[in-house]
């Protein structure tokens, strides 16, 4: 529950710098952010990297 509620606050944030500085890279900072937390749910799986990553793209199936 804690995830989403600092995903939000951080694409609020970014949107608000990246209008408020007129940068758009800022607009980045939520997906990079996202992939951050996938990674670090895959990461935390107890089987080997690899393994996992293709475990997750054979679900499609």
């Amino acid at each position: 529950m804690l995830i989403p509620i600092i995903l939000s606050v951080i694409t609020v944030l970014s949107v608000v710098f990246a209008l408020k500085k007129k940068k758009p890279f800022l607009l980045a900072v939520p997906f990079i952010a996202l992939f951050g937390v996938a990674l670090g749910k895959i990461i935390m799986v107890p089987m080997p990297f690899w393994e996992t990553v293709q475990f997750i793209f054979n679900l499609r199936g």
